[in-house]
């Protein structure tokens, strides 16, 4: 049915195509054409001519160009909305078929979060290539919020973090295991070695911490504002753990580590001594997250129960499905 405008002509509905969508929500994503473009494997012109022809098709402005930067509209924010749960169903669809018709084959793309990758994926990627050799694994290591952002739009399909996974759309978690938070100092440090203390020794130390947008920092703070410590007050802060663990064998401070963390970073230096809390001590819980209703859940499921497996050897506390 043709749609009537004010002047009282008639314009043909018409309907994005795939690619427009993928093109816009891309740059929604960057605010930036020429990163939008790469992240999705396409040059820029071709991509800023999608964008062009979506707003065509649609009527209606969804970008502001400038020559510094680029601004999504109020309208193109809400359409941007639209266009990933668009996607992310396209993606459910040839999912679904291909997981009926060969399941643990084909491209899965995992995203994991920075303070797991490099302490788990070792065991994920020998689970992987010894029984399931046909899938065909992409590993994408992201802080929690770009994970949510790229699995809610069908650029990931299974995400590895700290449960819950949160964010602003609804996931589908599956827990792994918990894992204890150990306390690490220089070697002489008056608390080095110590087993058992309570957490308010947090009240006097100088907590050292990730930058903004891990969730381990955000995890660290609560748990320093729970026994009413203040963190945070440093002006040290680090991309990475194993730069905090370097931050804090140099003197700087103390820091907390997941039990998972401890042996790796542990490793790269002698100026380290661990500080075990007393029972129940604090921790976090790893788990996998994935679109509600994915047409890959029962994959995922099997997944999971081979993952408690070969993690069960790590010192953590493995949660049963």
């Amino acid at each position: 049915m043709a749609s009537t405008t004010a002047g009282g002509s008639a314009r043909a509905a018409r309907t994005p195509t795939v690619a427009q969508l993928r093109a816009f929500v891309a740059v929604a994503e960057h605010r930036h054409f020429r990163d939008a473009a790469s992240a999705i494997g396409t040059s820029q012109p071709a991509l800023s001519g999608a964008v062009a022809a979506l707003e065509e098709t649609l009527g209606a402005q969804l970008v502001e160009r400038t020559t510094r930067k680029v601004i999504i509209t109020s309208l193109g924010e809400r359409v941007a909305v639209h266009a990933r749960r668009v996607l992310a169903s396209l993606q459910d669809l040839t999912g679904e078929v291909e997981a009926a018709r060969r399941p643990f084959t084909g491209p899965l793309h995992l995203g994991v979060i920075p303070t797991v990758a490099p302490y788990l994926l070792p065991a994920v990627l020998r689970l992987v290539r010894d029984s399931y050799p046909d899938l065909e694994l992409h590993v994408h290591e992201e802080r929690t919020p770009s994970l949510l952002e790229g699995l809610a739009a069908g650029r990931l399909d299974l995400l590895l973090l700290a449960l819950p996974a949160g964010g602003g759309s609804p996931t589908r978690d599956i827990p792994l295991f918990d894992e204890d938070f150990v306390l690490v100092t220089p070697p002489e440090h008056e608390l080095a070695g110590r087993v058992g203390v309570p957490r308010d020794v947090l009240l006097d130390l100088d907590v050292l911490l990730l930058e903004e947008g891990h969730c381990l920092r955000d995890q660290a703070l609560d748990l320093c504002r729970e026994v009413g410590a203040e963190a945070g007050g440093s002006t040290t802060r680090a991309a990475g753990l194993s730069t905090l663990v370097q931050l804090v064998a140099g003197g700087l401070g103390v820091t907390l580590l997941p039990a998972t963390a401890l042996e790796v970073e542990a490793g790269r230096t002698d100026r380290l001594a661990a500080v075990h809390f007393a029972d129940p001590a604090p921790g976090r819980r790893i788990g996998l997250a994935t679109r509600p209703g994915s047409a890959r859940s029962a994959e995922y499921d099997r997944f999971a129960d081979s993952l408690r497996e070969v993690l069960a050897e790590l010192p953590v506390r493995i949660v049963s499905s």
